[in-house]
């Protein structure tokens, strides 16, 4: 296992950190609990190959990530680094509880890295800055939690000024192959010593995919989720790239990328940027995400629909987009087929795409490819 230094918190944590999100389930919706004879099985697998770093959160699994987390730490304790979250930002009362019910569930006296779970630049002005965050350093000073952190959505420029206060000492966010977009931020806060953490390196599942565009990148790897965890691990201000493993031979595979110290040669990195800069430059030829044909009457989320398109016809990722498009899961708004060509879309986009025209084309495709 290779290590690396998690910023100003003093900590050495293994370059693969275990994200207990998506642990194996046994049972149906709301009474499925994580099937323990599997779960605790891989945490292990993972610790005694020099894993060191497991994130969980309140909410987790049907609330019982952290539940499980605690009894696979039983004689690991002292060699773990863990990180949970807490998602309140109105009540203390609540605040308290969470924290409380964390170090019940998780069987610890303290917890290492305790993070704001999904900050904003405005939540962190209007709600932790002016009043959270007296409640985070109260818990700190009462040594029940060991570093402030915090789990991050926003641009980049928020980011930053994020950064530049200096309150949190790591921070978990988003970066993968497809979206690179806070690059600049996760130098910056290198170079200010604070740690990052990386979720989501194959992108939610959609690098977890065949790709024939992304396979032909690097010919000696020949996997898409392998290829990602490497683009991640080869960035050399990331501390720690969190994958949610479901299954021992994710755990085996990744353990596998994460034993060696050189994720990508310069070369290889190279030819990942030009080859990716190339294959952006299509897809904001069909859309740019910019949002201007929004809102659409008949609550059609076009954005979205065009996104998961261009993912699968620009990156090759049409598994994981009919998937995503068919199922339409953690998403507000319709499908393209909702749509009753008003044209009210077009009349506000700048760049005059042909919005319905390209709707009924990214519907037929995304339906009919899948399988």
């Amino acid at each position: 296992m290779i290590y690396r230094e998690l910023g100003r918190t003093g900590y050495r944590v293994s370059q693969l950190g275990f994200g207990a999100m998506r642990l194996p389930m046994a049972g149906e919706g709301e009474n499925a609990r994580i099937d323990r004879e599997q779960a605790i099985p891989m945490i292990h697998r993972a610790f005694e190959a020099g894993l060191n770093y497991i994130d969980t959160a309140v909410g987790y699994c049907n609330q019982d990530s952290q539940r499980v987390v605690g009894e696979a730490l039983k004689g690991w304790r002292d060699r773990i680094v863990v990180s949970t979250k807490n998602p309140e930002y109105d009540d203390e009362k609540v605040w308290w509880e969470n924290l409380e019910n964390s170090l019940e569930r998780l069987q610890v006296e303290y917890i290492d890295i305790y993070n704001h779970h999904g900050i904003n630049w405005e939540r962190y002005t209007q709600k932790v800055e002016p009043r959270v965050s007296k409640w985070m350093l109260k818990a700190r000073d009462q040594g029940v939690i060991k570093h402030i952190c915090a789990s991050f959505h926003d641009s980049n420029e928020n980011l930053m000024n994020l950064i530049n206060t200096g309150y949190v000492e790591s921070i978990t966010l988003q970066y993968n192959m497809l979206d690179r977009k806070l690059e600049e931020g996760i130098a910056l806060a290198h170079e200010k010593g604070i740690g990052i953490v990386v979720m989501g390196p194959v992108a939610g599942g959609r690098l977890g995919t065949n790709s024939p565009v992304l396979q032909e990148l690097i010919p000696s790897v020949s996997r898409v989720p392998e290829l990602a965890l490497r683009f991640v691990l080869s960035n050399p201000n990331v501390c720690v790239a969190l994958s949610g493993m479901s299954t021992m031979q994710q755990v085996t595979e990744n353990l596998a990328i994460a034993a060696e110290s050189v994720s990508l040669t310069a070369e290889e990195k190279a030819a990942i940027d030009e080859h990716l800069e190339r294959l952006k430059g299509m897809a904001d030829l069909y859309c740019t995400g910019c949002s201007y044909c929004m809102p659409c009457p008949q609550e059609v989320n076009i954005p979205h629909i065009f996104q998961k398109y261009n993912e699968a016809r620009v990156y090759g990722l049409w598994e994981a987009a009919t998937d995503a498009y068919i199922n339409w899961r953690w998403v507000s708004g319709k499908p393209a087929d909702a749509c009753v060509e008003c044209g009210e879309c077009e009349t506000k986009y700048p760049q005059h795409i042909p919005i319905r025209e390209q709707l009924k084309e990214a519907h037929e495709a995304l339906t009919n490819r899948r399988g």
